[in-house]
């Protein structure tokens, strides 16, 4: 399955990845306010989608995509990031993949090709799902604000 061999090839460098996407995201101005965070928090955060996300893709349902980034998006408001940063820093983490998988995971055929692009249109889906569902979590923040 090309699905799980992109993912495996994902999971086995995710250091690597984690390390090259902190690097981006404490140096982009589209993120500028990342860099008032613990780097080993922003690592770790990094590292953990990366290293699990076979299971992400594969077998975690719809329900704990959302639980998992409604809390993300609460406490990065709670953390003064702007919602704009927010998604600046989770399309920043999609594209570092991307551009990981174009320079390792070249295709050897049109099956092959089919297989990674099916993987690549999962990918998609759940960082969608994650933008979406951590955009709820500032607006929880929002509304709870309002309420105080």
């Amino acid at each position: 399955m090309v699905a799980l061999r992109l993912v495996r090839l994902i999971e086995s460098h995710s250091e690597e990845l984690a390390d090259g996407f902190v690097q981006k995201l404490l140096t982009s101005e589209r993120t500028s306010s990342y860099r008032k965070l613990p780097v080993h928090e922003l690592r770790n955060a990094a590292l953990q989608v990366y290293e699990n996300l076979g299971e992400w893709l594969l077998t975690k349902t719809e329900s704990d995509v959302e639980l998992r980034y409604r809390e993300l998006g609460l406490k990065r408001a709670s953390e003064d990031v702007p919602l704009s940063q927010f998604v600046a820093s989770m399309l920043m983490t999609k594209d570092h993949l991307w551009a990981y998988l174009r320079r390792n995971a070249m295709s050897d055929g049109a099956l092959q090709l089919y297989g990674e692009i099916e993987f690549l249109q999962s990918l998609t889906h759940f960082y969608d799902g994650a933008i979406y569902y951590a955009s709820m979590g500032y607006e929880q923040k929002a509304k709870s604000a309002q309420a105080a």
